[in-house]
């Protein structure tokens, strides 16, 4: 196990990604070098003198997604991610990256029917009146349509043969290169690599047991039923091991089909609205959402809505940081910078030693010039940059407990922008952002919240030992004149909040 976590063994890997990548042209490609400043023109020119064959084929997304397929899961995951964001990197790189979100190579049907049997220990038969080749195939597993003993129709998610070995090494690959980022300078520590691989090494090993999926999606399913702006299939627990999985058939078109969003019962501004605030209320009202949502795991139902799938990659939020989301975005909402300032520093995201006044001028420079626009009419290359420089001025660092939020909402924008190029995140977004607010922080809430807080007071007094009382002025009660207002206060507080909530 020392080679999977640690350098020795991950840094050949490492180093043949490398190369492979200098070699089909995709590091730097000589298409985008006239936009590269003179240093890095500089270094791609040299680059190119060691490129192969292999970088004279296709575009650079072509040539990208052909060396991510080879170097394993983490690579993919990557290669889906940059997939959903063509307002960055172009609708043509992202195009030529899709193919990576469920249309890889296949294993062999006989291969997937034994890994069942050898998962459920039972036959196929025994569950399955018919089990058919696979529909999709992605980084880590693949999907079977089959059918029930009883009629039903039902997806069957079958891990890839010896994929935990896989993933073992992509980790440590993943590990030594947060490290040697690490070791770039103050700029690359800020985005905490060490920390961001961590988090997706967890959600990565956690993927590689699909009991745990099963769970996530019966509760996102339940989560979403609420409110509906979209929904989930039922587990069939039967069918559910560690190495499979076995779902409700969901018909319709996966939305990584381009011509899905052509039907003309698709309302795409309301289908794009509708993914942004999906993904909030799951995490600000439930704090667990849904953490993989790109196209090829989202489907377009016989209704015109959407249907996720794939859930494999679950993020959650605490109470503190569903509270911070939800006051950061009221706050963009509102323009109200200052807020939005506040709220970074309580959170403890801005060091305390910064002037919270400039903070909220940086951020009003990134905020107006975006309020209200379309996304087509956002350059979110520009605004990145704008971010990534505004938020080096400020010393604020990646939080790792973060990480998933992060990457969803920057997967789910990119995805609403590809289904609504007309579509305005801000206006999609209030209605969940306003809901939330009205509710968690109004005056019975905050109330509550004092009150829980107070137990939570009374809870640690009563575990620590008793002091030795100091020989101090003491009441005829016997208890000092600090520790009576506080127990008054508390008591007053948890009695306001019990009938208030009764």
């Amino acid at each position: 196990m020392g080679d999977l976590t640690g350098g020795v063994g991950a840094a050949p890997r490492l180093i043949a990604a490398a190369w492979t990548l200098v070699r089909a042209d995709a590091l730097a490609p000589r298409e985008i070098a006239p936009l590269l400043p003179g240093w890095a023109r500089l270094a791609s020119a040299v680059l190119r003198l060691f490129a192969g064959r292999e970088a004279r084929i296709g575009r650079p997304g072509e040539r990208l997604a052909l060396v991510l397929e080879r170097q394993g899961p983490v690579a993919i995951k990557l290669g889906q991610f940059l997939s959903t964001r063509a307002d960055i990197f172009g609708a043509a790189f992202a195009a030529d990256l899709a193919r990576l979100k469920d249309r890889l190579a296949p294993f062999s049907t006989v291969v997937a029917a034994a890994e069942v049997e050898r998962a459920l220990g039972r036959p196929v038969a025994s569950l399955f009146s018919r089990f058919d080749d696979a529909i999709g195939a992605a980084s880590l597993a693949q999907v079977h349509s089959a059918v029930l003993l009883d009629g039903r129709r039902v997806a069957v998610k079958v891990l890839r043969p010896r994929i935990e070995a896989r993933v073992a090494a992509d980790i440590a690959a993943l590990t030594l290169a947060a490290r040697v980022t690490d070791a770039l300078g103050p700029a690359a520590r800020r985005l905490e690599p060490r920390a961001f691989a961590a988090t997706i090494a967890r959600a990565l090993t956690l993927e590689l047991d699909l009991r745990f999926e099963a769970a996530g999606a019966d509760e996102l399913r339940q989560a979403m039923s609420l409110d509906r702006y979209m929904t989930a299939p039922r587990v069939v627990w039967d069918g559910v091991a560690r190495r499979v999985l076995t779902l409700e058939w969901v018909p319709g078109e996966p939305l990584s089909d381009p011509a899905a969003l052509d039907r003309p019962d698709v309302d795409r501004p309301r289908l794009a609205a509708d993914l942004i605030r999906g993904f909030l209320a799951q995490a600000m009202d439930h704090g667990v959402f849904h953490a993989d949502l790109h196209e090829g795991n989202l489907f377009i139902d016989a209704a015109g809505r959407l249907v996720a799938v794939d859930f494999g990659i679950v993020g959650r939020l605490g109470p503190g940081e569903r509270r911070y989301l939800a006051e950061i975005l009221w706050g963009f909402l509102n323009r109200d910078y200052v807020r939005v300032a506040d709220v970074h520093f309580r959170a403890g995201y801005v060091p305390a030693g910064h002037d919270r006044a400039a903070f909220a001028q940086a951020l009003r420079a990134v905020g107006e010039p975006i309020f209200g626009r379309a996304a087509a009419d956002v350059s979110m290359n520009r605004l990145l940059t704008q971010l990534f420089e505004i938020t080096g001025l400020f010393d604020m660092r990646l939080r790792p407990e973060l990480v998933l939020l992060q990457k969803t909402m920057v997967t789910v924008e990119g995805v609403a922008r590809r289904v609504d190029p007309g579509l305005d995140i801000w206006r999609a977004a209030e209605p969940v952002v306003r809901r939330w607010i009205a509710r968690e922080l109004s005056p019975v809430n905050r109330i509550r919240d004092l009150g829980e807080q107070a137990r939570d007071v009374l809870a640690r007094l009563a575990a620590e030992p008793a002091p030795t009382p100091p020989p101090a002025v003491v009441t005829k009660s016997g208890l000092d004149g600090a520790s009576f207002t506080l127990g008054i206060l508390t008591a007053a507080l948890a009695f306001a909040a019990a009938w208030l909530l009764r």
